[in-house]
């Protein structure tokens, strides 16, 4: 039984969250332009602050981490939930990098699996997306040569690789 070690770890970038800053900053100035007229209305400017504050903790305290046997994708803020997705399990990776990222320097990593739990999974907006991909997919394959495991998928009448269902024997069905 080999050692298992961590390769790689990582939260999401904050520019996930542009929107919803942007969103809170464009509240706050509405906030502070309607306290000039109305001064009661300055209390509500802990509204946007705190959804700020919020969406900014969603996605500090989604992690995730890649070592030689398992990819553990941490989430919640007040409470934490682990999931686990044993590597030889993954079936297929995407990497998808929109306008927004190639600026950034970040990439979303799309996983098809075949674990009951987390079928797909994205891990968002991270840094050397390209690097992680090819990084797992090694992983993967080391994994399953380990384990001696391959992956096989089945089209929907149960038949391995798209195989027709077919009676050579020429007889009645």
């Amino acid at each position: 039984m080999t050692d298992e070690t961590t390769l790689w770890k990582c939260s999401p970038s904050q520019w996930l969250n542009l929107g919803p800053f942007s969103a809170a900053i464009a509240l706050s100035i509405g906030i502070a332009i309607g306290g000039s007229f109305f001064p009661p209305v300055w209390f509500g400017l802990g509204v946007p602050l705190a959804y700020a504050i919020w969406r900014y903790l969603v996605v500090r305290c989604h992690g995730f981490e890649l070592s030689t046997q398992r990819l553990r994708i941490t989430t919640g803020v007040i409470n934490q939930q682990i999931d686990e997705i044993e590597l030889y399990r993954v079936k297929d990776t995407l990497t998808i990098r929109s306008w927004w990222m190639r600026l950034t320097g970040l990439a979303t990593i799309s996983l098809q699996t075949s674990d009951r739990s987390l079928p797909h999974l994205l891990i968002p907006a991270i840094r050397n997306g390209e690097a992680l991909r090819e990084q797992l997919r090694q992983q993967v394959e080391a994994q399953r040569d380990t384990k001696r495991v391959r992956e096989m998928d089945f089209d929907e009448t149960g038949n391995a690789d798209g195989e027709i269902d077919a009676d050579v024997s020429g007889g009645p069905a």
